[in-house]
């Protein structure tokens, strides 16, 4: 367990608050570092605190009060470290991004993480979320303040969750739904129909995927992540979820109607049409395909906020979403 001096006063007077804040301090090969001491440092607050990171590298503060903060790492022979400055608000969990220290040159060298930085360590985190410790759940960020996704990371994290090789796994599951219901009859049955039908899940797959979280968000500034409540009434984690299905975060931070998801999906439909059997085609199937997507996408973001977050091993206990 880390230790921490005592409490510092904030600006009102109050020694301590109910907000913590948590992080782990790794050397550049992914290892502990020995001797390394944590501060947390708030600007004109006096009594700065001081953290020693477990054997594991975690450090942790606890009672802390509202206001501004950095954090600044040292450690022999290593590179000095601070972090960008943070708000903490009364009853937050404040995650910091993993701290990787470099080996110290012949100067001293002090280490601003940048956001694209943040974000790409966040999405880290995200690629190692697994359903039953199997099955991916990349785009469910349990870091409510997530750092917005550059355009790059946007279409990486697209292609990542096509490669998984659990999405081909889902994805021959869907095939034989369709061949054992006889969906689009049009490709027959046997060996032969089955193969269509896979063939055509994973092109519906891809052409989904690559446009609706890739594409439109990097064209329209939009996040294609699903951002967990966690927090709050059932009635109101139930609408934040069933509304993310319309409603997204925009890169900036506010909320937006999410073009992005309806007309990726309208588009990968409307492609559809050159492929599947002539008899499942026409502009009535592509919108009712839509429909029932939107429907499906609904279901799936209600399984986010009250399921999977227990199902996930690799989760960090402090990823408690807002």
């Amino acid at each position: 367990m880390a230790s921490q001096s005592a409490p510092a006063p904030n600006q009102t007077g109050e020694a301590q608050g109910t907000a913590q804040v948590t992080g782990v301090v790794l050397d550049a090969q992914g290892n502990p570092v020995p001797a390394a001491s944590v501060t947390l440092d708030a600007p004109g607050i006096l009594g700065d605190r001081t953290a020693t990171p477990a054997s594991d590298g975690t450090f942790s503060f606890t009672a802390v009060p509202a206001g501004k903060f950095r954090l600044i790492v040292t450690a022999p022979d290593h590179a000095n470290f601070a972090s960008p400055e943070f708000f903490v608000r009364p009853g937050e969990t404040i995650q910091a991004p993993k701290i990787a220290l470099n080996i110290a040159t012949t100067s001293s060298t002090t280490v601003f993480a940048s956001p694209e930085q943040v974000a790409q360590a966040q999405i880290q985190e995200q690629e190692k979320q697994r359903v039953f410790g199997v099955f991916q759940n990349f785009y469910t960020s349990y870091i409510w303040k997530a750092e917005p996704m550059t355009a790059k990371q946007k279409y990486k994290l697209a292609f990542r969750t096509m490669g998984d090789p659990t999405t081909f796994v889902i994805l021959a599951g869907v095939a034989g739904a369709e061949q054992y219901n006889n969906t689009y009859p049009g490709y027959g049955p046997g060996i032969e129909g089955y193969g269509k039908r896979y063939g055509a899940a994973l092109a519906d797959s891809v052409s989904s995927r690559i446009i609706g979280s890739a594409i439109l968000p990097s064209v329209l500034h939009q996040d294609p992540r699903y951002f967990y409540q966690g927090s709050g009434s059932i009635p109101s984690r139930t609408w934040h979820a069933i509304s993310s299905t319309l409603i997204t975060r925009g890169d900036n931070g506010k909320s937006q109607f999410n073009y992005s998801r309806v007309l990726g999906n309208m588009a990968a439909g409307a492609i559809a049409n050159t492929y599947h059997p002539e008899s499942s085609r026409g502009a009535g199937l592509t919108f009712q395909t839509v429909g029932v997507t939107l429907a499906t996408t609904a279901i799936g973001n209600l399984a986010r906020e009250f399921i999977l977050r227990h199902l996930e091993p690799s989760v960090p206990n402090f990823a408690t979403g807002k």
